[in-house]
């Protein structure tokens, strides 16, 4: 008899026994609808096919010419690595960093990680206490470096530099430029092969909840309902495997599944850190617009170019798409995504009773602002590439301004915000909606 899986959705924590799925389905929360796994056709012959593929095309994209840049009889030719080599000539080192490990250093990290564990996995034997220690970590370092890959925004950052400077002078891609496009699609295909549930349960199987986790009930029915809601205090799941794990008197209790710390539901501790991480952001989105984000020098005139005054010069120019692609990722999602995560602190925090509606749309704005902060990356990576490939001495070239260093501690900040949110406060103050749902399960078990 197979022990079926359970899930507490980590948006609204609603504890969900998973059924057995086929190949191709995905289970989602009934009452979020966030995908809590989903069951792949052939996982690891795919996964390690298309990481295989991935550190091939990296090697490639690192290997020849990325792109040239001819004005006036000058040439400048780069590979993708003088993009961070040239930010750390210019006193940018923080920048060089950032943009050598979201490009380069994480993708190969994750896609290496990928092959080991989905070839163990593959090999389908027990481990003993050493291996299955080596695996703990390596599960965690999978999932914890995933956030930061970056390949798709950067390429998106290169073809927006294209076009920002094609109308200057001459631009020429290499091979490494065609390499690096499929790079980028297999990253984001790996990122979409690799579930959290599947490759847990390959290597250390999920426990079950004693029954008697619930030191107030009698019965089983009782325990099962009394576990359905996050804040019901007698269980706690881990974020890092989905385990659920009964509440224990320790101060630093462990997952009893992964060893990774659990933690209470505590709405003021997490709103606190939060609030800290965006307020941070938002102090240093002041210099981002003020200060010049680079300066072009063109026949020795050196002339500082902000966020907004880049905008306005694309749109003269008649370059209103790449224009409009720079507002939106460098004014517009900053703003509206500080805007929407303080709308969302202040809503999970005041007492309420949202009705169902009212408590899904907050989620879907969480979404979203989670899923496109990332984005707002894009104009620090052009001007990367701006400050690699334009150098021709007095005749043109561009620096990077000191905005570009604050732009890029707004987007991480802003990430790092709406990732340590805990969504399932916007469901604490709906006790109406929790008994419904309650009373829903009961009805369809």
């Amino acid at each position: 008899m197979t022990t079926k899986l359970m899930i507490s959705c980590e948006e609204c924590g609603l504890v969900i026994t998973v059924p057995e799925l086929h190949d191709g389905q995905k289970a989602h929360c009934p009452r979020c609808e966030h995908m809590l796994t989903q069951n792949i056709a052939r996982p690891n012959q795919r996964a390690i096919a298309y990481a295989s593929a991935c550190l091939i095309m990296l090697l490639l994209s690192i290997s020849f010419p990325f792109m040239s840049f001819s004005y006036q009889g000058l040439t400048q030719e780069i590979t993708l690595l003088n993009a961070a080599q040239m930010l750390d000539q210019y006193q940018n080192s923080l920048l060089a960093i950032l943009l050598l490990t979201t490009v380069i250093i994480l993708p190969a990290l994750y896609m290496s990680l990928m092959l080991y564990l989905y070839f163990m996995a593959a090999r389908n034997k027990p481990s003993d206490n050493i291996k299955e220690s080596h695996i703990k970590h390596l599960c965690k370092l999978l999932f914890i470096i995933e956030p930061w890959l970056m390949v798709d925004v950067f390429l998106i950052g290169v073809l927006v530099s294209l076009i920002k400077i094609s109308s200057l002078a001459d631009v020429a891609l290499g091979y490494s430029f065609f390499t690096f496009c499929i790079y980028a699609v297999l990253v984001v295909k790996c990122v979409s092969l690799a579930d959290k549930s599947w490759l847990w349960g390959q290597f250390i199987p999920a426990k079950t909840l004693p029954s008697n986790s619930n030191h107030n009930s009698n019965n089983n029915d009782t325990n099962n309902k009394a576990i359905s809601i996050h804040h019901s205090d007698n269980y706690l799941s881990c974020h890092v495997c989905h385990q659920i794990n009964p509440v224990t008197t320790e101060n630093k209790a462990l997952c009893s599944r992964c060893d990774s710390p659990l933690h209470h539901f505590d709405m003021e501790a997490n709103l606190q850190k939060v609030w800290a991480l965006l307020i941070t952001a938002m102090i240093f989105y002041i210099p981002a617009n003020l200060y010049p984000m680079m300066y072009t020098v063109s026949l020795g005139t050196s002339s500082p170019s902000t966020i907004m005054e880049g905008v306005i010069l694309l749109w003269k120019l008649g370059s209103y798409p790449v224009a409009a692609i720079i507002f939106i990722a460098s004014v517009f999602i900053p703003l509206v995504k500080m805007f929407a995560l303080t709308w969302l602190f202040i809503s999970a925090k005041k007492v309420r009773n949202p009705s169902d509606k009212d408590t899904i749309q907050k989620l879907k704005i969480y979404r979203i602002t989670e899923f496109i902060g990332r984005w707002s990356m894009i104009d620090v990576f052009v001007v990367a590439i701006l400050v690699a490939l334009v150098q021709l001495q007095s005749l043109m070239a561009i620096y990077p301004g000191p905005a570009a260093l604050s732009f890029a501690v707004v987007v991480i900040f802003t990430m790092l915000s709406a990732m340590l949110f805990d969504s399932r406060m916007l469901w604490h103050q709906s006790p109406t909606l929790i008994r419904k749902t309650n009373d829903k399960r009961d009805n369809t078990q």
